[in-house]
């Protein structure tokens, strides 16, 4: 991990979206679950709750501590709420560690933190870091929806390693127990979907080929956020019309941001195309890095959790592929 140090301290962080870029941790989960395995259940099956914020929720336990987890697969790395580090007893990063103290989060640093014990079903990790985030705006939507808040985040840190299947549609989340078992995972059926593969970027964020209107374009698979979400700038210069609503959106240690609708005409995901859909429109600039809002063909934006739920939308962690019914 030593010589991804610098990539990881670079990390960013979002929500509501709920989307960040990060990289050298993908290896702490396998590791962990190395340790701690034994002898028992090759998957692990955990039914998922939806929100009314439209984010699928896993149960955890964190340092033997009930905790409800957003499953996030624009976050690379795992986040806990920063008033929740007490209760669950989260201890700092020892001094031998070559993992950082602090991670720059959106142009401020959040400190990093360690979960000695953490469980997911039968999946318990050992010592796993994750960052330590103000999770506040989500909370007060919680209350606002009359909701359980959540307790952090489940990234892209622990979905990697254990080769995890996530089904948006029948909310259902498939982990590897065991980091070494082969063969197809069980009790997943992909008949009358379409298969794209998933370009998976430095970053560890997860990225599909489509096109707005005809023309080429990448978005960006976000389970955390709440709807499907294109950049404010490549839609002016589609000259596609927008119109105001009353919503904003909010980030880590960024300010709020206004949500427009533009309403494209045909949206291609892969070879599946949504005709006639009205899609949030926001600016990106700050949560996509790296001039990828620029790049030949650009990331026009984030493939959020409506369109993932009502055309059956499956993400294979394993062999990188996302699958979707036309």
């Amino acid at each position: 991990m030593a010589g991804n140090l610098d990539s990881f301290a670079r990390a960013t962080l979002s929500i509501l979206l709920l989307s960040a870029l990060c990289t050298g941790h993908i290896s702490a989960a396998t590791r962990s679950a190395r340790a701690s395995q034994q002898s028992g259940p090759q998957f692990e099956a955990l039914p998922l709750v939806r929100s009314r914020q439209n984010h699928l929720l896993v149960r955890a336990i964190i340092n033997g501590k009930p905790a409800w987890l957003g499953v996030d697969t624009g976050a690379p790395v795992s986040a806990i709420a920063a008033q929740r580090r007490e209760y669950f007893g989260l201890t700092g990063i020892p001094g031998s560690s070559k993992l950082p103290a602090r991670l720059q989060i959106n142009g401020a640093f959040n400190s990093v933190a360690i979960a000695r014990r953490f469980q997911l079903g039968a999946l318990k990790l050992l010592d796993e870091p994750v960052v330590v985030v103000d999770l506040s705006g989500s909370g007060r939507a919680a209350r606002m929806l009359h909701e359980q808040k959540i307790d952090g985040i489940l990234g892209a840190d622990i979905l990697f390693p254990t080769g995890a299947v996530l089904d948006c549609q029948r909310q259902l989340l498939i982990l590897k127990v065991d980091p070494d078992a082969s063969g197809s995972t069980p009790g997943v059926d992909h008949r009358g979907l379409r298969s794209m593969p998933i370009r998976v970027s430095d970053g560890f964020n997860l990225y599909v080929d489509g096109a707005v209107n005809g023309a080429p374009a990448q978005l960006m698979i976000d389970t955390g956020a709440f709807a499907t979400l294109l950049h404010r700038g490549f839609v002016r210069r589609m000259r596609i019309p927008l119109h105001e609503t009353a919503f904003t959106s909010a980030a880590v240690n960024l300010k709020q941001r206004g949500v427009e609708i533009a309403r494209i005409r045909r949206l291609s995901v892969g070879s599946v195309d949504i005709l006639g859909k009205d899609v949030g429109v926001i600016d990106l600039e700050g949560l996509i890095h790296s001039g990828l809002l620029d790049a030949s063909p650009p990331v026009a934006g984030l493939l959020g959790a409506e369109i993932l739920r009502s055309h059956h939308g499956i993400i294979d962690f394993g062999t990188r592929t996302l699958y979707l019914q036309r």
